[in-house]
């Protein structure tokens, strides 16, 4: 099946297929419990594959269209020109979302920037993976970063003509490439090599749809993507009283699942969640994949609260959640500390400044206490969830209210 997917009806193609592929046994590994097991070595391999592995193709995403029903290219590519994301393929034939630098690491998000038009940016995609990780959600795609030559990794592979001709050679000798879009795309837009070489991400594919189908729902907290505009969640206090009553919230483990999503996207200070996917393999109490988190760790200086609404709003957390972010507030396994070592085994290293280490373990201790609110005003039978379902409490309703 991959080889149909592949196209490689030549009888001899150039490099055999191989089932020990790390990708493809990251594949196999997918379970309903997360995208790869703890301590998992094909994670490892993977890792290691992806930062060494020479490229034999570049393109722009298809998946993407494929999963939208449609090529909506305002959706796809930014008219800003600020999101900017290739499909990479190494001899293996393996596939990566490549995204580019395109901030240093000490700068900040302006503040007077909204959500939905901050830069996409690289260190925060694989700051993600290895947060994600330490949580033990196992929830975002093995993501590295890498140095990579933009002349001979991509423009020399790629076949897509349109890609070729977003390349240029930048006053300054350096070979730049920018997005190709019907708006304002030029090349004050563009990412520049040095001269050559330029750092990005690269984020394992799932597989494909065809293959291991998703479906993508919006999120019960979805922002308003107008300039003044503000969803309901956003004006009712008690907004998570129809979530909860609503399918598939009131039976499965979707909604916890949320929050644990939640906490992660504001511990990232990631504001850009409007949708999220899952396996239709593992039904309703599936994991949700957290994909796309470049626009997290935009401003350490900051702390996006509302982030945290499914939580404060409902109350609810799942017990081994809770455990595992209370160990992390410990002085022996810090949460800055143990990011600060994890993401010393890439190659990009240091991936985040200190401050926005720093700011982890400041975000940390927001939820926890936001926990504490919680177990203080409801009990902790009605907060902390053990099972993976998890009924609500009969006076949960009436103690929100009065909140």
């Amino acid at each position: 099946m991959y080889k149909e997917q592949l196209n490689l009806t030549s009888p001899e193609p150039p490099v055999q297929l191989r089932q020990e592929a790390s990708w493809v046994q990251f594949h196999l590994g997918i379970n309903r419990h997360g995208l790869y097991p703890r301590s998992s070595p094909v994670v490892s391999k993977l890792l290691q594959d992806m930062r060494h592995f020479p490229t034999i193709s570049a393109d722009y995403s298809q998946d993407e269209k494929a999963l939208l029903g449609a090529c909506d290219c305002s959706q796809i590519v930014k008219p800003s020109g600020v999101h900017l994301k290739l499909v990479l393929r190494f001899s293996d034939f393996g596939k990566a979302m490549f995204k580019p630098m395109r901030q240093q690491r000490d700068e900040e998000t302006p503040e007077d920037f909204f959500y939905f038009i901050d830069f996409q940016r690289h260190n925060a995609e694989i700051a993600a993976f290895h947060l994600d990780r330490i949580l033990d959600f196992r929830r975002v795609p093995p993501t590295v970063g890498r140095l990579v030559n933009v002349t001979r990794e991509i423009l020399e592979v790629t076949r897509n003509e349109i890609l070729q001709s977003v390349f240029f050679v930048s006053p300054a000798n350096n070979v730049c490439f920018f997005a190709k879009c019907p708006y304002m795309c030029k090349t004050e837009y563009a990412v520049c090599g040095s001269p050559h070489l330029l750092e990005g991400s690269l984020s394992a594919f799932l597989p494909s749809l065809n293959l291991a189908p998703r479906f993508s729902m919006p999120s019960p907290w979805i922002r308003s993507y107008s300039l003044a505009g503000r969803e309901e969640w956003e004006v009712n206090p008690l907004y998570c009283e129809a979530v909860k009553q609503a399918y598939p919230h009131n039976s499965s483990s979707r909604l916890l699942n949320i929050i644990d999503m939640a906490i992660f996207d504001f511990l990232i200070g990631n504001m850009d969640r409007h949708h999220y996917e899952m396996f239709t393999k593992f039904g309703e109490d599936g994991f949700l994949i957290h994909l796309d988190n470049a626009r997290g760790f935009g401003r350490h200086s900051h702390d996006e609260v509302s982030i945290l609404a499914p939580l404060f709003q409902c109350c609810r957390i799942k017990r081994k959640t809770l455990l595992h972010l209370q160990l992390l507030a410990q002085a022996d396994y810090r949460l800055s500390d143990v990011m600060r070592e994890s993401l010393l085994e890439d190659q990009l290293s240091p991936v985040l400044t200190e401050p926005h280490l720093l700011a982890l373990d400041r975000r940390l201790q927001t939820v926890l206490r936001t926990v504490q609110d919680c177990i203080e005003a409801h009990g902790e039978q009605s907060v902390v969830a053990d099972g993976p379902v998890g009924q609500w409490a009969p006076d949960s309703s009436r103690a929100n209210a009065t909140s």
